[in-house]
């Protein structure tokens, strides 16, 4: 163990938190009801859920997320203001699905990626339409890789150069 309390090669820190008596059983007990392998993993988690609060604060950080959405699609309209919205910001809806539930409701998940202040804007203008019941954003600082290369970066492929050689 080196002097910051890294394990050697383990790629892990080892720290000293003091607590008070109370909130240490408190922490405990929570331990136990999540099912937690030891503190220190609870203590990993919590510290992971504030750090992606902390970038969802900043707004500029480029987050993954869903938005889950409730609405009643009784309501004329509301299908399609939802779907323009999705397609408005396609750069940042990745996928959406949509499951009827009961009394004329629909659910719809709807993942997106993009910087957080932005995915925050969409899920307010999704809120704001006439028959949306609820709406809510969950946003991970970890982020979906890129799927396709983007136009003019690195080789063409196969496809492109065919394109090419028919164009010439």
């Amino acid at each position: 163990m080196d002097i910051a309390g890294t394990v050697q090669g383990s790629g892990v820190n080892r720290i000293s938190v003091s607590l008070p008596e109370g909130l240490l059983q408190q922490l405990d007990k929570m331990v136990k009801e999540k099912g937690f392998g030891s503190r220190s993993q609870a203590i990993a988690d919590m510290i992971h859920y504030q750090l992606t609060e902390h970038h969802q604060e900043l707004g500029e950080s480029i987050m993954a997320g869903t938005i889950n959405l409730v609405y009643d699609h009784s309501i004329p309209g509301v299908q399609k203001q939802l779907s323009d919205l999705q397609h408005e910001y396609v750069d940042e809806v990745i996928s959406a699905l949509n499951v009827n539930l009961e009394h004329k409701q629909t659910l719809s998940v709807i993942l997106v990626q993009g910087p957080a202040s932005k995915l925050k804007m969409i899920v307010n203008r999704m809120n704001a339409c006439r028959g949306v019941i609820s709406g809510r954003l969950l946003m991970s600082a970890a982020i979906l890789p890129q799927l396709h290369p983007l136009p003019g970066a690195g080789k063409q492929t196969d496809r492109q150069q065919q394109l090419n050689k028919v164009e010439l």
